[in-house]
């Protein structure tokens, strides 16, 4: 590996290392809106599979908020991209989120719990996105 490979990968890692796991700014935004309708909830809890980012006990309903790029949304841009440097890498990286969270939903759907997923790009609307959280805890 030349040196300004090395370099590249150092800087490479240390940028991703940065990337937030938990309390992500599309989090956030679904949380808050959440919580102005008066839905109350809890965080990441590690009893259920997955620990799911937002679990409603009283409706039996798990929220997944999912980033385009990592859960390989396939219905917009950011979703479809994959960097061309290390492109195998990332694919599989990307493939194997996708099939974790289709079998960590399935194990939920197991236990009776109810599954919405929130999609990066749902985040940049709140108005729709309110409608549609609205739309789906509604008539729980």
């Amino acid at each position: 590996m030349s040196r300004n490979n090395f370099t590249t990968n150092l800087q490479t890692r240390e940028r991703m290392r940065k990337v937030g796991v938990v309390n992500t700014p599309i989090e956030r935004i679904v949380r808050s809106l959440l919580h102005r309708q008066g839905y109350r909830f809890t965080l990441r809890r590690k009893d259920l599979p997955g620990k799911p980012d937002i679990v409603l006990p009283k409706y039996r309903t798990i929220i997944f908020v999912h980033g385009c790029f990592w859960h390989g949304h396939e219905l917009c841009r950011k979703g479809t991209l994959r960097p061309k440097r290390n492109a195998e890498i990332w694919e599989t990286k990307i493939q194997k989120n996708v099939a974790r969270d289709l079998r960590v939903t399935d194990e939920l759907h197991e236990l009776g719990w109810r599954i919405i997923v929130i999609w990066e790009c749902e985040t940049k609307d709140k108005v729709a996105l309110s409608a549609r959280l609205t739309d789906e805890l509604g008539d729980r």
